[in-house]
């Protein structure tokens, strides 16, 4: 390597050291973040000790639970209030199972936690089953804990004890009651179910001060949730389902959808979403949790399951009891407008953006979703129309929305294909060792013809955002879930009409027939379009490779959403369509006369100033190459 080359290693590892130095923690820093992992180092210590004691106390009343004599009796609630002092009483019971439900959530409370033992969703089923409602979780595939610390220090976990449900009036609210040796002083566990998907869980302590630790401003909560498996295609799934949390200002962040991954966040976190394809479990805190830990762990293809979500953090808690610890649950559809509407007359700073666990893709993308796409969606839908409808006039106001575009484009390639033998004369007139006199000849050319190579590159630039909206948001559209369309009973997944009890390499066990027709329409469309064009014999490879990209989405698009090779499919028959309305509008005698006619107009005119620019730097560096070659023949 030469001298420069060295230099420039150099500058980058100086610039590397610099960046490292300016962004390293200063000791504030360094000691607040110890100070935070200590905190969550014990609090995890405590529950492993709180859980282990409880296992044990468990075993024991499991063992003492058959006829005890009085004074056997009197020995096991000695040792149970020794082990949880003032919630003794709460240490052994019965489990119950409490019901909350609407129209669109039904929630199944136990009292051995005091939290949701399961969430149904009648307004959907799983994949396959049409007549049992869509379970999001049940029994012990999610739990949630709050760590509470007595006035003697024991250190206990409310989902190891058993509650009180306790009667209200209202039809829609449940309280679980967690008991102490003291009738007056116990902590209520108060879940409210709105008219949605929406459910108030709030921690409301009463007369704890004497029971509970007095300098205790926050309480340790664990939850976890296994993600069972309610699609088909488990590929997509597991691609979409991801742990997504939301920071106090409105920063999202998420973990590994690919692989097992662990995050903290010592940052103030708004709300933490348990992610599936098409639905959610997202706890909102009134407040915010601090001091997070978040794990998502894949889990394997036959375990019925895709993910497993565990958060350990820490909530406020008002031990007088005036200021509850609250807590919103959402179980439900990712659906952009049901999840959208949680912000509906919200102040700005005060909204939870939950409609951003609906990915629409990039920046770009998403605001063509949110503006054209998802309301001409609503809009076609609204009249009642089938999806399949729907998605076809999609395809058509779209494709009439870029037709200006590809006009363009289209009209671009054909004046070059239309001065491809003036270009082949100056090529023959001018060899490769004067590539720069070739290049001048061209560029003049093109000037007198009025063509510029770079026009039918940038209408294609202009359109790429649009059709990138569809790739995104057609396969996460909940609304094409349980819809059929001709073979295809799921527009959300693939529509399958071979199978096979092996794994073929990048096609699966499975051959889609949407994704089949639009391959083999995109080849047909491609040999259509090459033999209409002249091609170099040399660039074979050129033409081979037109043919393997066609190829190529069969195996990309197999795994697709149908709804997504549908739109492919009834788009490529619309690009045919109007691929043969250009051809008869724009034939290359019509180019050969306009491009005559811009020569004609253009003659007289003097050159633009990016041409003048351009003849005057390449007579400079024609200049320069003959002095460079003049010294080589000195020497």
């Amino acid at each position: 390597m030469d001298k420069n080359t060295w230099i420039g290693f150099l500058l980058i590892a100086a610039i590397i050291v610099g960046f490292t130095m300016l962004n390293r923690p200063s000791k504030e820093e360094l000691a607040e973040r110890q100070r935070k992992q200590d905190s969550i180092n014990v609090a995890r210590q405590m529950e492993i000790e709180a859980q282990r004691l409880s296992d044990s106390l468990t075993l024991l009343v499991q063992d003492t639970a058959a006829a005890v004599t009085p004074a056997e009796s009197v020995d096991l609630a000695q040792r149970l209030q020794a082990a949880y002092g003032p919630f003794a009483p709460a240490a052994q019971g019965e489990e119950q199972l409490v019901s909350l439900q609407n129209e669109h959530l039904k929630l199944t409370l136990s009292t051995h936690g005091g939290f949701v033992q399961r969430a149904e969703l009648p307004d959907y089923h799983a994949s396959g089953d049409s007549v049992n409602p869509l379970c999001l979780f049940r029994g012990e595939e999610a739990s949630m804990a709050f760590t509470l610390i007595t006035a003697n220090n024991r250190i206990l976990q409310t989902s190891n004890m058993y509650f009180t449900p306790i009667e209200t009036d209202s039809a829609n609210c449940v309280i679980m009651r967690l008991p102490t040796d003291n009738p007056e002083a116990y902590m209520d566990f108060v879940y409210e179910l709105s008219d949605s998907y929406m459910v108030r869980f709030s921690i409301v302590p009463h007369n704890m001060q004497t029971v509970l630790a007095q300098n205790v401003n926050s309480m340790e909560m664990h939850w976890q949730q296994l993600i069972p498996q309610q699609e088909q295609g488990r590929k997509f799934e597991e691609r979409y389902a991801q742990l997504q949390y939301m920071l106090v200002g409105g920063d999202m962040e998420k973990l590994s959808e690919s692989k097992e991954d662990t995050q903290k966040e010592n940052a103030r976190v708004r709300w933490i979403g348990y992610k599936d394809q098409f639905f959610s479990t997202v706890l909102i805190a009134d407040d915010a949790f601090s001091s997070s830990q978040f794990q998502s762990i894949p889990q394997s293809k036959h375990s019925g399951y895709i993910k497993q979500y565990t958060t350990q953090t820490s909530v406020p808690f008002d031990l007088s009891g005036k200021t509850p610890t609250g807590f919103r649950l959402y179980c439900g559809p990712n659906h952009y407008h049901t999840l959208k509407a949680y912000d509906e007359g919200v102040e700005r700073e005060d909204r939870l953006h939950l409609n951003k666990l609906v990915p629409l893709g990039w920046k770009i993308v998403s605001w063509i979703n949110e503006w054209l796409v998802i309301p001409m969606f609503d809009l076609f839908t609204g009249w009642g129309l089938h999806i399949g409808i729907v998605i076809l006039l999609m395809t058509l106001v779209i494709k009439l929305i870029i037709l200006p575009f590809v006009f363009v484009s289209y009209k671009s390639s054909a004046k070059m294909r239309a001065l491809k033998p003036q270009i082949d004369a100056i090529n023959e007139q001018y060899p490769a060792e004067k590539m720069q006199e070739r290049q001048a000849a061209t560029m003049q050319l093109y000037q007198q013809a009025g063509v510029s190579p770079m026009s039918g590159c940038l209408p294609m630039l202009f359109q790429f955002p649009v059709l990138m909206a569809m790739f995104w948001f057609l396969p996460t559209a909940i609304e094409l879930r349980g819809k059929s369309l001709l073979w295809a009973p799921d527009l959300s997944t693939y529509d399958a009409v071979f199978h096979w009890n092996f794994n073929i390499p990048l096609l699966g066990d499975h051959l889609s027939l949407f994704c089949l027709l639009m391959t083999v329409t995109n080849i047909a469309y491609t040999y259509i379009t090459m033999q209409s064009q002249a091609t170099d014999p040399n660039m074979k490879f050129m033409k081979y490779m037109m043919y393997a990209m066609p190829l190529m989405f069969l195996f990309i698009f197999n795994d697709y959403a149908a709804g997504l090779s549908y739109y492919y499919l009834v788009s490529l028959f619309f690009t045919i369509l109007q691929t043969m309305i250009f051809r008869w509008t724009l034939n290359d005698k019509k180019m050969l006369e306009e491009i005559e006619k811009n020569k004609k107009k253009k003659a007289g005119k003097p050159k633009s100033g990016f041409m003048q620019r351009l003849e005057q730097m390449q007579r400079e560096q024609q200049k320069l190459a003959r002095e460079q070659a003049k010294a080589n023949m000195r020497r």
